[in-house]
C-alpha cells in the first residue's frame, strides 16, 4: 500500500482540510448573523407582535429601539449575496444545488413541524394551520400557489430561493469574475427598470427589486474579498447603497403606516449605511483580527432561531402573559428559543444534513 493510500494519510488530508476551512472561515460573518437574528427576534417580540395584536405583552420604551430590528433581514440578504457566491465559486451546478438543499431544508422541516404543531394545538385559533398548508410549506415553494406561510418569517426564504436560482444558473456557465460582474450590472439595470415601471410587475418575481441591491452588493463585496477593491465592484456597491437608502426609507414609511407609528428615516439611513460599511470592511479583510472561532457556535444557531421563534413565542406570550412579568417572560422566551434552536441544530440539522447529503450524492 502506498503512503498516499494509507488510512493515516487520508485522516491527515481530512485534518488539513478542516484546518484550512477554519482558517478561511469569516468568523465576523458569524457574529453578524447572530446579531441580525437577535435583532429580528427582538423586533417581533417587543415591537411588531404587540403592535399587530399577535402578542398581549407591551414594551413601549423598548419598542422605540426594537422597531428598527427588521433591518436585520437587510443584513441577512447582503450576507447571503457575499457568502453564497463565495461558496459557489468553484462548484458546478449539482454540487451547488446539493449544498443549498442541505443547508436550507433539514432545520426548516423541523422548525415548520414544531411551529405547525404548536400553532394547531396551543394557539387557540390564533395561528390556524391546515394539513395542505403544512405540506406545501415543507416544499418551501408554497408562495407559487399562494398558500400562506406557517410562520410570518418564512417570506424571506422565498426571496433566498429565488436568489439561489440565479446563482445556480450562473454555475451552469461557470463562475468567473467577468461573468459575475456582467450579471451584477444586468441585475442592477433590471432593478432600476422595474422600479421605473418600464418592466411589468411580473418581472419582479425574478428581479426582486425591493431587496436586490443587498444581494447585488453582497456579491460585489465577494469580488472585493477575492481580488481586492477595483472600480467596477466599487461603483456597483455605491449604486446599491444609493438604492438601498431610497428603498429603505420608502419601506420604513410602509412599516410605520402598518403599525400606526413613526419609523425615523434618519435611523434607517444610519443602520443601512452601517451595514454597508461593516460588510465592506469584512470584504477588505480589515476586520479579520476581530474574528474568533467561538463566533461559529452562536452563528450556527442563527437559522433555526430565526425559523422557530415567531409564532411559537407569541403562543407562549398569550398563554403566560397574565401570569409572568413581561420582561421576565420576554427574557425567558428568548432563552428558550435559543435552547430550541440549539436542539434543532445538534439533534436534527447536523445529522439530517449528513444523511441528506449522502442521499443526494449517492442515491442511498
Amino acid at each position: 500500500m502506498s503512503l498516499t493510500n494509507h488510512p493515516a494519510a487520508g485522516h491527515g488530508r481530512h485534518r488539513l482540510h478542516r484546518e484550512q476551512a477554519r482558517r478561511d472561515r469569516l468568523y465576523e460573518i458569524d457574529a453578524l448573523r447572530i446579531s441580525a437574528a437577535v435583532a429580528v427576534v427582538v423586533y417581533h417580540y417587543v415591537f411588531s407582535g404587540p403592535e399587530s395584536g399577535d402578542s398581549p405583552l407591551s414594551f413601549p420604551a423598548a419598542g422605540e429601539v426594537a422597531r428598527y430590528g427588521y433591518l436585520g433581514v437587510d443584513l441577512f440578504f447582503m450576507i447571503s449575496g457575499f457568502v453564497v457566491l463565495l461558496n459557489a465559486w468553484d462548484r458546478g451546478p449539482r454540487a451547488f444545488l446539493v449544498s443549498r438543499i442541505v443547508r436550507l431544508y433539514p432545520a426548516y422541516w423541523v422548525a415548520v413541524t414544531i411551529t405547525a404543531v404548536v400553532s394547531a394545538t396551543l394557539s387557540q385559533g390564533q395561528f390556524p394551520v391546515t394539513l395542505v398548508q403544512y405540506a406545501a410549506n415543507l416544499t418551501m415553494f408554497n408562495a407559487l400557489p399562494d398558500i400562506p406561510n406557517v410562520d410570518v418569517v418564512y417570506w424571506t426564504l422565498w426571496a433566498e430561493i429565488r436568489f439561489y436560482a440565479l446563482i445556480l444558473a450562473l454555475t451552469w456557465f461557470g463562475v468567473t469574475r467577468g461573468r459575475v460582474t456582467a450579471m451584477l450590472w444586468g441585475w442592477l439595470a433590471l432593478t432600476f427598470l422595474v422600479q421605473a415601471g418600464v418592466l411589468p410587475p411580473v418581472a419582479d418575481l425574478v428581479v426582486q427589486s425591493e431587496f436586490a441591491h443587498y444581494f447585488i452588493a453582497g456579491m460585489a463585496l465577494c469580488l472585493v474579498y477575492r481580488d481586492g477593491l477595483t472600480p467596477q465592484p466599487g461603483l456597483i456597491i455605491g449604486l446599491c447603497l444609493g438604492n438601498a437608502l431610497h428603498r429603505g426609507v420608502a419601506f420604513a414609511g410602509k412599516v410605520g403606516e402598518r403599525y400606526g407609528t413613526e419609523i425615523a428615516p434618519v435611523v434607517v439611513v444610519t443602520v443601512i449605511v452601517a451595514i454597508f460599511v461593516v460588510m465592506t470592511l469584512i470584504a477588505l479583510r480589515v476586520t479579520r483580527p476581530l474574528g474568533r472561532p467561538w463566533f461559529a457556535v452562536p452563528g450556527a444557531l442563527t437559522y433555526p432561531l430565526y425559523l422557530v421563534h415567531a409564532h411559537v413565542g407569541f403562543v407562549i406570550f398569550t398563554g403566560l402573559g397574565d401570569r409572568v412579568p413581561p420582561y421576565v417572560l420576554l427574557g425567558g422566551t428568548i432563552a428558550l428559543m435559543g435552547l430550541v434552536a440549539y436542539a434543532i441544530h445538534v439533534l436534527a440539522e447536523r445529522p439530517l444534513a449528513g444523511v441528506l447529503k449522502r442521499y443526494l450524492a449517492t442515491g442511498r
